[in-house]
């Protein structure tokens, strides 16, 4: 295998660790069980693996790349800072809710955004995949850098799939994380309530502190 790959793959897994990533992970997986969680993560690093390939290649065509390269870390910054906002006031304004169901003698947590039973999984999950686009915006600086290290700075499908594997590995592990904290804590309305607090606030920091350096 290419060696240049593996760094490619390398730089993936590095690139998930970001505080901004694994926030919007957390933000989306709250509350859901292990099958959902699961496809929320894929979807979000396949949604950011696509993004970064078109903003990547888009980039390439012009000469200021670093001016450029600045408005896509103040997306990835908004789209956290506007994730926290919204959870402060789902929690605030009491549309967090919580209720049990027995299915075949087992119990069964259902949690879900609204005043009413009326929801759509797909839509948090589909969210999950259009956070990955916009969030790969801000990925797009660090690939460009590491590709200039590593060969031509060319772009190609095989380049962006490795990356795309490295951030998966970790977003499925940290979503393994917060679907065992999801079953250990999240048994209660209250809880429930309070680890959306903590996401909120934390995508607050998380994006203010971004848009801030």
């Amino acid at each position: 295998m290419d060696a240049s790959l593996l760094i490619i793959f390398w730089y993936g897994v590095l690139h998930a660790f970001g505080p901004d990533h694994l926030t919007a992970i957390a933000d989306f997986s709250i509350g859901k069980n292990r099958k959902k969680t699961m496809l929320i993560t894929v979807l979000f690093a396949i949604g950011h693996g696509i993004s970064l390939f078109i903003f990547a290649k888009i980039l390439q065509s012009f000469h200021f790349k670093g001016e450029l390269l600045e408005y896509g870390d103040i997306i990835s910054a908004t789209v956290i800072v506007g994730m926290g906002l919204y959870l402060l006031f789902m929690v605030f304004t009491d549309r967090i809710q919580l209720k049990k169901h027995i299915h075949n003698g087992e119990e069964h947590i259902h949690i879900w955004f609204g005043k009413s039973h009326s929801h759509d999984d797909k839509v948090q999950e589909g969210g999950s995949f259009t956070m990955g686009l916009l969030m790969g915006a801000g990925g797009v600086r660090g690939m460009l850098i590491t590709l200039g290290a590593v060969g031509s700075g060319d772009v190609n499908l095989l380049m962006v799939a490795f990356f795309t594997a490295g951030v998966m590995l970790i977003f499925t592990l940290f979503g393994l994380i917060i679907s065992y904290l999801n079953n250990r804590l999240l048994s209660s309305k209250r809880n429930v309530r309070g680890a959306f607090a903590v996401a909120g606030v934390v995508s607050l920091i998380v994006g203010t502190n971004i848009l801030l350096s």
